[in-house]
């Protein structure tokens, strides 16, 4: 399984040419760190799935010795170790960049990233579209602007869920966050899992 995932890396070798300058622009144009940390997390593993539409690997995937929960196993843990080392370059860029970014944004970033993830990697799945991976990129441009004033317009007129939530200490807040957001992920791990284990190659 961990071939599989290495094999992300190396089928974009040319795409991961323009990852530093692609965080480079998010750094220079001042962008949030946690923006940063998103956008970075996000291009290795929605790029191979873009790939794989293109090129229908799915077929030879399916040919080689690996059983589909491994092809399914390595998208989900590929997903999450890829994020770590995005962020880890992104890290590095900003300090270089003298850009000051927290922990918390790091975890903004990460948190973001899984939920994106565990909605939008079934769509790979179901939809057979080689303009899926388009949609999915628009709705998350649309998501990233709209988000904000959605969250801000619920805070301001759920007051007894903003209540609630400002009620809790930070560790608790924390915790709460990143169990909800794991326990979605493998929901989501096992709905594709269905999901490619019935579909015909």
């Amino acid at each position: 399984m961990f071939n599989l995932i290495r094999r992300d890396v190396i089928l974009q070798k040319r795409h991961l040419l323009i990852f530093i300058p692609f965080i480079a622009f998010f750094i220079i144009m001042d962008s949030h760190p946690a923006l940063t940390f998103l956008v970075a997390s996000i291009f290795i593993p929605f790029n191979a799935f873009a790939y794989d539409k293109e090129a229908k690997t799915d077929i030879l995937l399916n040919s080689l010795p690996y059983t589909r929960k491994e092809i399914i196993a390595s998208r989900y843990l590929g997903a999450i170790l890829y994020m770590v080392l995005s962020i880890g370059v992104a890290s590095l860029a900003l300090f270089v960049s003298n850009k000051s970014f927290t922990i918390t944004d790091i975890a903004i970033a990460s948190g973001l990233f899984l939920i994106f993830a565990t909605f939008t990697f079934p769509l790979f799945y179901i939809f057979e579209s080689k303009y899926t991976f388009t949609v999915v990129l628009i709705s998350f441009i649309l998501l990233a602007g709209i988000g904000p004033p959605i969250v801000m317009f619920l805070a301001k007129h759920l007051t007894v869920v903003t209540n609630f939530i400002v009620s809790l200490s930070t560790s608790a807040l924390y915790t709460g966050a990143a169990a909800v957001i794991l326990i979605l992920y493998a929901v989501s791990w096992g709905i594709t899992m269905v999901i490619y284990q019935r579909k015909a190659f």
